[in-house]
């Protein structure tokens, strides 16, 4: 359901990637494979009689808990994906992202410092990129995942030459 407060009208919204969906589901099965494992390490000391404490159905309970919470995660991925946009204006960067908790954030042409691309080995593998806005707020978290590497590069050749031009017109 679109807000006005977050999507304002008039803008065209660029999607990321739908590549960028494996890339988040690496990340969360080596994230959750660890924490579940960890996890169920008092189950299994339970079940082997070298632990009396905590009880069977506590054992059982936390791992099981955090299982479906990772299954739900698993579940919104591929919106959360869906959900990062970008837009370029005259005078800035608008960055969208979010389900339940959306947020569209402006990034000034006239502010940015540097753009950085960004590249992991799973992105690497899939043709991907992040660009990273650097302005002079530390609290600017201007983040733009999943983009094809082409479109990175073009993005960070066009927004450098905007944010120069930005500035010295200041």
């Amino acid at each position: 359901m679109p807000t006005t407060a977050i999507d304002p009208p008039g803008i065209e919204w660029q999607r990321v990637s739908p590549k960028y969906v494996t890339v988040c589901l690496v990340g969360w099965a080596a994230g959750n494979l660890l924490f579940t494992a960890l996890l169920s390490l008092p189950l299994v000391f339970v079940l082997l009689g070298w632990w009396e404490w905590p009880p069977l159905w506590l054992a059982i309970a936390v791992p099981a808990a955090m299982l479906v919470l990772a299954l739900w995660r698993l579940v919104l991925i591929p919106r959360q994906v869906r959900a990062i946009g970008y837009a370029e204006r005259d005078d800035d960067l608008l960055i969208r992202r979010g389900i339940f908790f959306q947020r569209t954030m402006v990034v000034p042409y006239g502010r940015m410092q540097y753009v950085d691309v960004a590249v992991g080995p799973v992105e690497r593998a899939l043709g991907l990129c992040t660009l990273k806005l650097h302005t002079a707020s530390p609290g600017t978290n201007a983040l733009l995942p999943g983009l094809p590497a082409a479109e990175g590069a073009r993005l960070r050749e066009q927004l450098t030459a905007r944010g120069e031009a930005r500035l010295a017109g200041l």
